[in-house]
């Protein structure tokens, strides 16, 4: 299935203007069938049809869920954990598309911090 062009532009302006720091380590491969956007190697949104993809920190899940157009990605037929599908009508509006874009760099964030060490060890 193609990807839509114009979600991946709003996208990379997006990404580029509102978090130019995150962006600097930002890679894209093609995935799931479109883009996907890696923060320093972790997943963090991407375009799948005409649909957003995100990742979404486990404590953010419930409240994501919620909003207009969000349903749990299902890319093999089986939910995928902290991952989430968002229909166009769930990100019309830049705010709206920014709360994705926040959740997901959150999520490769957590996820991409340094294994932590233990005292004595």
């Amino acid at each position: 299935m193609p990807y839509s062009k114009e979600l991946e532009d709003r996208l990379n302006r997006m990404l580029e203007s509102r978090h130019p720091e995150a962006s600097k380590h930002l890679t894209v491969k093609y995935m799931f069938g479109g883009l996907a956007y890696l923060y320093k190697g972790k997943m963090s949104v991407g375009v799948v049809g005409h649909s957003l993809m995100a990742r979404v920190p486990a404590n953010a899940m419930e409240q994501a869920l919620l909003r207009r157009g969000a349903r749990p990605m299902d890319f093999t037929g089986r939910v995928m954990k902290e991952f989430v599908f968002v229909d166009p009508e769930g990100f019309r509006d830049d705010s709206e598309m920014e709360q994705w874009i926040e959740w997901g760099l959150e999520h490769a964030r957590q996820k991409s911090a340094p294994p932590k060490r233990i005292a004595g060890k």
